[in-house]
C-alpha cells in the first residue's frame, strides 16, 4: 500500500492531514481533488535543504499543477516558476511571482506570448529552435529591449522513462541539437536584441536515476567551456526538472542525491560561479494530492469485474495516456468485506476511460475511493469531455479545508458559447 505521509488512516478512515476524507466528500461532493498544504511545504523543503548556501534557484514547473493557491504557496516559500505559455505567465504573476524568477520554456512560443513576457521582464527565455531565436530577437528589437535568453539544448540522453515524457533524445521535438548550439550562440551574439545569459536542458520526467542527469551535465559543461573559448560567458546553467515520485514501489531520489554531485562537478570544472536553476514539477506536487471518487455501480461480467466510479479520464488522464499506475485506496474499508479484482472505470463513452486495472479491493456500491498521487498532471490535464464539469479543488491545512476552485456548473460548460442568428 502506497500512502503519502499526509494521507493516512486514522481509526480505520483515510484522512487528509487531520480531516477525514468522508467529511470532504460530504461537504464538496465527488469527484474531488484534495491537496495537502503540509505535503507541498515538505516537498519544497527537501529542495531548499539541497541548495542551502548555494547559488541556485528552484523554478517550479507549474504545468504539473497551476492552481493559484498552489502557486502562491510556492511563491511564498521562495520559488521561481518555469512556464510554457502566456496563460501560465499570467497565472504566475496573479499568484505574486517575481518576474525576475520566471523562465519561459516551450517549443512553440507565439509572438504575443513573447511580447507579454518581455513586458513583464522575466528572467530568461529558454529558446528551442533557430527560428524561435530569430523571432525573439526581432520582437525584442522592435520593443527596444534585450531579451535574456539561453538555448535549450538536446543532449541526446536517455532518461529511462516513459517515451511520452522523455524529452532529451534526438528524436524528441524539444531543444536544439547540442552539436548545433555553438553556432547558434555565436549567431545570438550578433543580435542587439538578445542578451545571452545561460544554457538549459531538460531530459524528461519521472526520472529515478542520477546517471542520466550527470551524463547531460557532462555534455553541458563541455559546451559551456567551448563557448567560453569563443568569448561567450554564461551566468547560469538550467538542468531542468524531472525527478520522479513514488506511485507504487519506486524509490525516488532525494534532491540532495542529485545536487550534491552536480555542485561538486561544477566546482571541479571551474564553473562553481554559475547559478544553477532547477525546474521540478511532479516531485513538488505529485504526492501532495489525491482524487476522491465514489463507486456508482459494481458490474460483474464473465471475464471482468468493473467498479464504475464518478471520476473519469477527463479528471485523471494519465492512465489512459501513459497506462500510468495510481494506487487506489478504499477510504473507509469495512471489516469482513470480500476482496474482488476490479477495473476502476469512469462513465465516459470511451474504452480508454479507466483509472486502474485489475486491483484487488474490498468495496461495495457507494464506497469512497482515493486515487493516490494525483497532485500532478490531474486537474492541469482535466477536460470537459462528454460535457462533464471539472471537479472542485480543496487545499487542506491541518484541520481546515479551503475551497481553492469551485466545481464547475453545467451552465459553465456553455456560458461563453453563442448560437448565431439565422441569416
Amino acid at each position: 500500500m502506497t500512502v503519502a505521509p499526509q494521507f493516512q488512516f486514522k481509526n480505520g478512515v483515510l484522512h487528509a492531514e487531520d480531516i477525514p476524507l468522508p467529511e470532504l466528500a460530504d461537504q464538496y461532493a465527488t469527484p474531488l481533488y484534495v491537496y495537502s498544504r503540509r505535503a507541498l511545504r515538505e516537498a519544497w523543503e527537501r529542495y531548499a535543504r539541497a541548495i542551502a548556501g548555494r547559488n541556485a534557484l528552484i523554478c517550479y514547473g507549474m504545468k504539473a499543477n497551476s492552481n493559484l493557491a498552489v502557486l502562491h504557496e510556492f511563491q511564498r516559500l521562495g520559488a521561481g516558476f518555469d512556464i510554457v505559455s502566456g496563460g501560465e505567465l499570467a497565472r504566475a504573476l496573479a499568484a505574486g511571482a517575481a518576474p525576475g524568477k520566471i523562465v519561459f520554456s516551450g517549443v512553440g512560443k507565439q509572438a504575443w506570448e513573447i511580447r507579454q513576457a518581455l513586458s513583464a521582464n522575466i528572467k530568461c527565455f529558454n529558446v528551442e529552435s533557430a527560428a524561435e531565436l530569430e523571432r525573439l530577437a526581432d520582437i525584442a528589437l522592435e520593443m527596444g529591449l534585450r531579451a535574456p535568453m539561453s538555448l535549450r539544448v538536446n543532449p541526446d540522453v536517455d532518461a529511462h522513462t516513459h517515451p511520452y515524457i522523455s524529452t532529451g533524445l534526438k528524436e524528441n521535438k524539444f531543444g536544439v541539437d547540442i552539436a548545433a548550439a555553438p553556432a547558434l550562440y555565436r549567431q545570438a551574439m550578433q543580435h542587439p536584441g538578445l542578451d545571452i545569459v545561460g544554457v538549459d536542458c531538460h531530459i524528461g520526467s519521472q526520472i529515478l536515476e542520477i546517471a542520466p542527469y550527470l551524463d547531460a551535465l557532462g555534455k553541458l559543461i563541455d559546451l559551456i567551456l567551448e563557448l567560453r573559448a569563443d568569448g561567450i560567458e554564461l551566468r547560469h546553467l538550467d538542468l531542468g526538472g524531472g525527478l520522479g515520485i513514488r506511485y507504487t514501489d519506486e524509490t525516488p531520489l532525494d534532491p540532495a542525491d542529485l545536487l550534491d554531485p552536480v555542485f561538486s562537478t561544477l566546482e571541479a570544472r571551474g564553473l562553481g560561479h554559475l547559478q544553477l536553476i532547477l525546474e521540478p514539477g511532479r516531485s513538488l506536487v505529485g504526492n501532495a494530492g489525491i482524487l476522491l471518487t465514489r463507486v456508482e455501480y459494481l458490474k460483474r461480467t464473465p471475464v471482468r469485474n468493473f467498479a464504475i466510479v464518478d471520476a473519469a479520464m477527463n479528471d485523471l488522464m494519465r492512465p489512459a495516456l501513459y497506462e500510468a499506475w495510481h494506487d487506489v485506496e478504499p477510504v473507509a474499508p469495512r471489516a469482513g468485506q470480500t476482496n474482488r479484482v476490479y477495473d476502476i472505470v469512469g462513465p465516459i463513452c470511451e474504452s480508454g476511460d479507466w483509472l486502474a486495472r485489475q486491483r484487488e479491493l474490498p468495496i461495495e456500491q457507494g464506497d469512497l475511493l482515493a486515487i493516490m498521487s494525483a497532485g500532478a498532471y490531474a486537474f492541469s490535464m482535466a477536460s470537459q469531455y462528454n460535457a462533464r464539469p471539472r471537479a472542485a479543488e480543496v487545499l487542506v491545512d491541518a484541520d481546515q479545508a479551503h475551497l481553492i476552485r469551485p466545481r464547475e456548473s453545467i451552465q459553465d460548460l456553455y456560458a461563453s458559447e453563442r448560437i448565431p442568428a439565422r441569416g
